[in-house]
């Protein structure tokens, strides 16, 4: 097969908006609900899809609600687990809650040009994801251990490149949304960087740097595997 390290076409970036117009529309009426805890002013929840079935993003309305014990520790050895910094490439975004909820709810809504990614491994998983999200473990996309043909295979089949016979066209790949566990996780910085090294578009790759742990910190709901 032809290696994964070839120059690639490029394609334009897709406009970011600020919640989607109907999603603003829908979740907007959270304004006078007597909804105590909302997202913004303006939004109380934001219904995504998740594995077929429809999933409530909110915040825990118990105002004593305390985080997941799970990201609550703060000390960690580095390397591996230093901290990212807040730009990890030319062109590449690094995005906050509020745009992960967009791009959560433009997929939900049926936009097939986005795909959300979580780069963490299983163990992590089974503690709970963002609802919309779909698991790519950072190791399958890590140039110089993956299996460059499996590599490749993701790359055409779920990023939606086109192989060409020496190059990547990546005119029509969809914009990537990566996280992993937060500001101190480089698995899915690993896979940006790699994807870069490949030709993907900047534009086209987009980074929740908070990951995880600003999600929980947040309150935001979380999904398990098989519930």
């Amino acid at each position: 097969m032809r290696k994964l390290h070839t120059i690639a076409a490029t394609g334009l970036a897709l406009p970011l908006l600020l919640l989607s117009t109907a999603n603003a529309e829908e979740t907007a009426a959270g304004q006078d609900d007597g909804t105590p805890v909302k997202i913004t002013r303006s939004i109380a929840s934001v219904d995504v899809m998740h594995d077929g079935k429809t999933v409530t993003i909110k915040r825990p309305q118990d105002t004593s609600h305390r985080m997941n014990p799970d990201f609550t520790k703060t000390s960690r050895k580095c390397p591996p687990f230093c901290l990212q910094p807040a730009r990890i490439a030319e062109g590449v975004e690094t995005i906050g809650e509020l745009e992960m909820l967009d791009y959560l709810a433009k997929k939900s809504a049926g936009d097939d040009s986005l795909l959300i990614i979580d780069s963490r491994g299983p163990k992590w998983i089974a503690k709970g994801t963002i609802p919309g999200s779909v698991n790519i473990h950072y190791k399958k996309l890590k140039l110089g251990s993956a299996d460059e043909d499996a590599m490749a295979d993701i790359i055409e089949n779920q990023f939606g490149a086109l192989r060409l016979t020496e190059f990547w066209d990546f005119g029509n790949a969809r914009t990537l949304v990566f996280f992993c566990n937060g500001m101190w996780c480089g698995q899915s910085p690993t896979n940006i960087r790699a994807l870069l090294k490949i030709g993907y578009p900047p534009s086209k790759l987009k980074w929740y740097r908070g990951g995880m742990q600003a999600w929980e910190t947040a309150g935001l709901t979380t999904v398990k595997p098989g519930k």
